[in-house]
């Protein structure tokens, strides 16, 4: 299935791969090396189409000190066209909308060709960052330039567990233009299954039919990198967390969790009827890692009905 097409038709079972661009201070000749390297390591997989994030300092939503430090990367959309102009699947594109010029937001999507590109739409990490385009601006701007470039957002599990109403945002969000959605890192998987649940029954109510829901897994291959899970707001349930701390082999085990819940996951939104996706993302910069993410994108391949 064509991913723009099928989203726009709330189709269902799509494998999509998440990366980050490579940092900002590489030469184009390595950007170009790590671009022609991603492309022959994931040239086996049967992927409905490649995710770039568009990465932001976040340290003004959390003051606790960074596990990792923040290091800018290439803009998403520069990484694409410079260095994976040949890319053969549909590409979802991050916009942090709130590092860009209303000006250069609205010409980077007169640009884009609606059967090669997506995009999703994030907004500021807190209320207190200053944002040159604010999340509701660019939806505007979306609007009025290319409502037919397929629009996504961001769901957030956990903040539907600690606030209650993520399925209203996610309806305001729909009713704003997006035809499906991306959640951040999925551990807990109660917790996804509730918002699945209160959006499935929302919609409902509204005589509103469900966008797709495109849950994202991700290895998690060391102690520290849990630790930054944790700074990021991705809730990992003391069970895991313990059996992550305590395996021999916590990559091993954390690819057999997220295989796990991605399969849940599934099941319990073909039960649901919300028409739903998965993504691998692939975030790390250690080898074992991100083969541990090839493999689990090779796995949740079999998973699906395609």
């Amino acid at each position: 299935m064509h991913l723009a097409r099928g989203i726009a038709a709330r189709g269902s079972e799509f494998l999509l791969f998440a990366l980050t661009p490579p940092r900002i201070t590489v030469s184009s000749e390595r950007a170009q090396q790590i671009a022609d390297v991603t492309r022959q390591r994931l040239a086996g997989l049967n992927l409905d189409g490649l995710v770039l994030y568009d990465i932001d300092d976040e340290s003004d939503r959390n003051p606790q000190e960074r596990p990792f430090p923040f290091l800018p990367t290439m803009d998403p959309a520069t990484f694409r066209a410079q260095h994976l102009q040949d890319w053969a699947t549909p590409v979802v594109v991050y916009r942090a909308v709130g590092k860009y010029e209303e000006d250069d937001l609205r010409t980077w999507l007169e640009a884009q060709d609606a059967d090669k590109a997506l995009t999703v739409f994030v907004g500021a990490s807190s209320q207190q960052r200053k944002s040159l385009t604010s999340l509701v601006r660019a939806q505007e701007l979306w609007a009025q330039t290319r409502p037919d470039l397929q629009l996504g957002g961001v769901a957030i599990p956990e903040r539907h567990t600690r606030r209650g109403v993520e399925h209203l945002r996610l309806i305001a969000k729909q009713e704003a233009g997006c035809s499906f959605f991306v959640t951040q890192v999925v551990y807990d998987v109660n917790a996804a299954k509730n918002l699945v649940s209160d959006y499935r029954y929302e919609c409902a109510a509204r005589n509103l039919p469900p966008v797709p829901i495109v849950f994202t897994f991700s290895v998690c291959g060391s102690l520290k990198t849990l630790e930054f899970l944790g700074w990021l707001g991705v809730d990992v349930p003391r069970w895991i967390q313990n059996d992550l701390r305590h395996a021999d082999d916590t990559l091993e085990e954390s690819y057999e969790h997220s295989l796990r819940a991605a399969r849940e996951l599934i099941r319990y939104c073909r039960h649901m009827g919300v028409p739903f996706g998965v993504n691998v993302e692939s975030v790390s910069i250690r080898l074992a890692e991100i083969e541990a993410s090839v493999r689990l994108a090779e796995a949740l391949e079999l998973e699906l009905i395609r």
